[in-house]
Parts: structure tokens; sequence; C-alpha cells
């Protein structure tokens, strides 16, 4: 689960009389800082203030006029408009389904029926405060998004800067550098950065990949081959190391490289010169080489399957990269990058996304990293046909974060049961069925989640354990 740190939440209470206002400052405690103003104007200048997380709007005022409605429409549409959209939630002593229509209809984020149940208004305001708190980020991702990367890699994170950090040392030297991290988080990238920041900038970079190659063929693709060497070699072939004269080399997965070709591999980076295939003549060869893994070479070094003496020589400047699940910070400004991109690339107008977007988003644990948020971006920016891509716009697997953007039918309680039901079932699935890790997400007690399964009819499959 991801830890949150705790912030007072900002609340403003938009209604003519402040007595509700006074009873939820004692039934909310510490926490929640719940200011009041006596008209929708008001409400409205505050807006701009910045001091507002969450507004509570009387939707049942007093003697409301048609200019007072206006004023209404107005409020909803100045939250939303913000670069971070401060959520709208309507309190209103009418049931029926067609209120609820219509308040969902103008804009607000939510709303309740009074009396009110104050775990469920917690609910709501807790789960809307990390919504607004996730859209803030965004928004300030935006604006600095031009200082938080090096070269092509994007990233604010603590991680993230320690690798620029390190990336920002060795690029100026000669010495062989080693990435490691999972699949997918931007090794390649690293590599053509250091290359961009080095003194062979405006020399080749060349990048090759031994993985499921036979050895000749590596050997030819490294090192080239003379005319006659094999059938087929009519003629002179350089291969990457010369290609590459002067600048850098990236061998992706290391790993995968057979045993025989680590011995040339090695002797090339002793001697600084290699031989084609069909020549016993040497080649002096001046170039930097960047490798990468996603394997542990340490432990295949103790097995016997990658030597111990090569693996010394690429490996003075190890730089780690950090898994995306370990960097959540940079989800949002990734995600941002990539839709810019896309934007551009396939010619839509697409001006963001929302709150639960980007909620779920933060949740997933992506397993692909990097690559696998780029793949996402993209398809959801090609299925999207609004102006922001929601959650409607993710794949299948991305459900389990986020409730159903369809409107309810039937009656209210049944549509509010539904919703109560879905998202108690999202917390759950999202932990595994563990009813303790499900309820401090939903920032609930417990007890009152073991009256929700009841009440709610979920499955014992679903929540299968305490602890």
């Amino acid at each position: 689960m991801i830890e949150v740190t705790e912030q007072v939440k900002r609340l403003l209470i938009v209604d003519p009389e402040e007595r509700f206002t006074i009873v939820l400052r004692s039934v909310l405690g510490q926490g929640y800082s719940v200011g009041h103003v006596p008209t929708i104007g008001q409400g409205i200048a505050r807006l701009g203030e910045g001091d507002i997380d969450l507004i509570l709007l009387n939707w049942d005022w007093p003697k409301l006029s048609p200019a007072a409605r206006e004023e209404r429409e107005e409020l909803l549409k100045a939250a939303a408009s913000l670069p971070a959209p401060i959520p709208v939630v309507a309190l209103t002593g009418d049931g029926r389904r067609e209120t609820a229509m219509e308040i969902i209809g103008q804009g607000a984020y939510d709303f309740f029926v009074q009396p009110l149940d104050v775990l469920e208004l917690k609910l709501v305001i807790d789960r809307a405060h990390r919504m607004v708190t996730l859209a803030r980020d965004l928004a300030v991702a935006r604006g600095f998004a031009a200082l938080s990367h090096l070269g092509s890699m994007v990233g604010n994170s603590k991680s993230m800067q320690r690798v620029y950090d390190l990336i920002s040392k060795v690029a100026g030297v000669s010495t062989s550098v080693l990435l490691r991290g999972e699949s997918g988080t931007g090794k390649e990238v690293v590599a053509r950065t250091i290359h961009r920041l080095s003194p062979r900038a405006n020399k080749a970079f060349m990048a090759f990949s031994p993985s499921a190659l036979p050895d000749t063929l590596i050997e030819d693709e490294l090192f080239g081959h003379e005319k006659g060497a094999f059938t087929g070699a009519v003629q002179i072939r350089r291969g990457r190391f010369e290609e590459a004269q002067g600048g850098t080399v990236f061998l992706d997965e290391i790993g995968d490289l057979p045993m025989p070709m680590q011995a040339k591999l090695l002797r090339v980076l002793q001697e600084r010169s290699l031989e084609r295939l069909g020549s016993s003549a040497p080649v002096q060869v001046d170039i930097r080489l960047v490798c990468a893994t996603n394997r542990d070479l340490e432990k295949m070094v103790q097995e016997g399957t990658f030597r111990q003496d090569l693996y010394f020589r690429i490996s003075v400047f190890r730089i780690d990269l950090p898994a995306l699940r370990e960097r959540r910070d940079d989800i949002a400004l990734l995600a941002e990058f990539f839709c810019r991109q896309f934007a551009e690339a396939h010619n839509k107008n697409i001006r963001g996304f929302t709150p639960g977007f980007v909620s779920a988003l933060v949740r997933h644990d992506w397993p692909g990293n990097v690559r696998e948020l780029q793949n996402v971006i993209e398809r959801s920016l090609i299925l999207s046909d609004g102006p922001q891509l929601g959650v409607q716009d993710l794949p299948p697997e991305f459900n389990k974060y986020g409730m159903s953007t369809e409107i309810p039918t039937g009656s209210f309680h049944e549509a509010a049961r539904q919703f109560k039901r879905e998202m108690v079932l999202a917390a759950l699935r999202a932990n595994s069925g563990n009813r303790m890790k499900a309820a401090q997400e939903l920032r609930i007690s417990r007890s009152y989640l073991h009256r929700l399964l009841k009440q709610l009819n979920i499955p014992s499959e679903e929540n299968n354990s305490e602890e």
C-alpha cells in the first residue's frame, strides 16, 4: 500500500447559515479545517485564493432565484476549470433520483442526502482530497517539467535525482558503465543520455543486444568481417565497434552474451583493438562501452556463466535504475510527458487527465515499468473521445482501481448502495482480500468495514484475510 503523508483537509462550506459548519467542525475533529461563507459569490471568490481542497455546497438554497441558480452553476464551472479542479460536494434534503441526476449533471463531484452519515462523509472527503492532491501535483509537474528531466529522462523523485547525479558525474569520463534494472526501466535512455552529455556526443552511438543470436552473428555484428570471410561476404563490413569509432557502444542484456563471445569482448576492451571475421590484422578502436542487464551478474559469476574478469571490466561504474513502483511520485509527470508526445504524434487534442485516471495510474504496480506506462498512455489516448483521459480509457486490468463511470439506475438508495459496494470491492481486490488493509485504504474502521460487508452482501472469497 502507498503511504500517504497526513495533511489537513481544508473544507469550505457554502451555506446561508453557519449552524452546519459548527456541527461539522466538532464531529470531524483533527485533520480537518472547516471554513464557511454565507453566499455563493463569496464561495466563487475564495476559489482563487488557493486555500481550500473541497467545497460543501448547500444545494437547497432558500428562495433560489434564477440568478442564484446561475451563480451556483458558475461556482461549479469555476471549481472545475482550475488547473487542479476543486471537488464540490452537494448537500441536499431531496432524495429523488432526478435531483441526484441534476447535481451530478451540473458537475458536482458527489452529493449527500441529509441527515448525513458522518463516516460516509469522511470517506468522500478523504477520497476527494486524495484526488485533488494528485491533480495539484500534476499541475505543478507541468510547470517544472523542463527542470525535472535530464535529456530524454523524466522524473523528479529522490531516486531519479540520484540517477541524474551519477550520470552527470560519469558522463565526462570514458569509464565503462554498467546499468542495472528491470526490463522497461529505461536503460537505453540512460545510455543515450550519458553519450549525449559526454565529450563523445558528436560521434556515433551504436546499440546492440545479443539476445537469441548465434555466436557467429554476434561477432559479425560487433566486429565486422572481411571480404570472403564466409559465403555471401562479398565486401568488407565494419561492425558496431568500428562504426562507433570515437563514440559510444551500448550493449543491452550483456548477461545473454555467450561465454566464447565474452572472452573476445574482454580482449577488445583490454587491447583497444579488434579483428574482423576472416582477418588476423588488428583494427584499433576508441569507444566508450555502456552495458545493461536485468540479470544478477554477480550470481552468474558465482555460477560460472559469466566471466569474472569481464564483469570487473564492465562494472567500473554502476548505476541502478529504480522500478517505476519504487518512484510513484514520477508517474503523473511521466504520464503527462508521454501524453504530450502521443497527442502530437496522433494529432489529438487531449489536455490532460481526470483525477481518477491519475489515481489509477499511481496505484498500479507496473511490472513492465516505464515502457508499460508509455504503452498504456498511448492506448488510452487513442481510445479517448474527450478532452481528458479518464478511467474509462484505461485497459481492463485497471478496473480494480476505479469505480464504474456509468450513472446507476434505480432509486437514490440503490445507486448509493451500488457505489459503496463497488468502492469496497475495489479496495479488497487491490489488497488481495485483506480486510485490515482495505479498511486503511478506505479510511474507515475495520468494524465499520465488517458491517458494510454484511450489508452489501459481499462474498467471503472477496475478503479472505484479516492480516
